[in-house]
């Protein structure tokens, strides 16, 4: 199985368009202690021909651009991705759809909720339905995106994307408007969740023995926008476990056997993205690597 990972960072990229956060600023200034990361995507392929992309990112277009195995090869039009997943509804899993509009079949997958929220917008028709085929996956259904590969969605805490929020609104609630993936190909497999509120004892047995996880590393602790003085949410209130802590995610699959760890989705406020610092070094030490664009898994 081949994984890579296209966007590492959370909505906004780092650095963030509008943001002078200590972090975003080294970032600016091209601190090369901080790398310049995409909004949140992974590629994965079992022959590194045909691939299935897990989230469409607003910065899918430049993605596609930076790494080799995206481009197109053959004839007047082509891609090598086949197929398109969803793991929730929020802007910077969806927002990329509108670039791949070009005339170019592949099927979108997700589940019928968040498949929901993308067909009741119909900005997205411009994907033409006699082009993009949209096939419903339900919760625990097995499913082959691409020829070689198995993919299973599950339910994991979460909430529903920001911009569908209302008074019934809850977080932490296990809905199918935000999924785990659970990758398979040639006896090796990939756990994939960039969005978690908590880790349960149900997520933790689904993740047991997986080749690599990677996990939503949004937020060191649950207060790191207010910490950095650029917002007022925590990481629980956008429906993100913090990294540290007892109930944080180290902590929380310290006791699970799991091969490769990788934090990912990781939000420009998060002192981990500085190389050199306290911050990273912690979760390192722990067994958990920082990811960045273009870091590749071969399992």
């Amino acid at each position: 199985m081949h994984v890579v990972i296209l966007g590492s960072a959370a909505g906004g990229g780092v650095p963030q368009w509008n943001c002078r956060c200590s972090i975003c600023s080294l970032a600016w200034a091209g601190d090369p202690r901080v790398k310049p990361r995409t909004q949140s995507s992974i590629a994965v392929s079992p022959d590194g021909e045909r691939w299935l992309l897990l989230n469409a990112s607003p910065d899918i277009r430049q993605q596609i651009q930076a790494n080799p195995p995206m481009h197109p090869r053959q004839g007047l039009r082509h891609s090598p991705i086949h197929a398109v997943l969803l793991t929730n509804g929020d802007v910077d899993h969806v927002a990329g759809l509108l670039t791949l509009r070009e005339g170019q079949p592949f099927t979108l997958y997700a589940t019928p909720g968040i498949l929901a929220s993308v067909s009741d917008n119909r900005v997205f028709d411009v994907m033409a339905a006699d082009v993009v085929k949209r096939q419903t996956i339900s919760l625990n259904q097995t499913f082959e995106p691409v020829p070689g590969l198995s993919v299973t969605l599950f339910s994991v805490p979460g909430k529903v994307p920001l911009w569908l929020e209302d008074a019934s609104m809850q977080i932490g609630a296990e809905t199918e408007t935000t999924v785990g993936t659970m990758i398979e190909a040639g006896g090796k497999r990939l756990a994939y969740i960039p969005g978690c509120a908590r880790v349960t004892e149900e997520l933790k047995a689904r993740v047991a023995g997986a080749d690599a996880l990677l996990f939503d590393g949004t937020v060191l602790e649950d207060d790191d926008m207010i910490r950095a003085g650029v917002g007022t949410k925590t990481g629980w209130r956008m429906g993100h476990i913090q990294i540290n802590g007892e109930t944080g995610s180290i902590a929380s699959f310290a006791d699970v056997e799991i091969g490769r760890r990788v934090l990912i989705h990781i939000n420009n406020t998060n002192p981990v993205l500085v190389e050199d610092s306290p911050e990273r070094a912690s979760v390192e030490a722990r067994g958990w690597t920082v990811a960045h664009d273009g870091l590749t898994l071969d399992l």
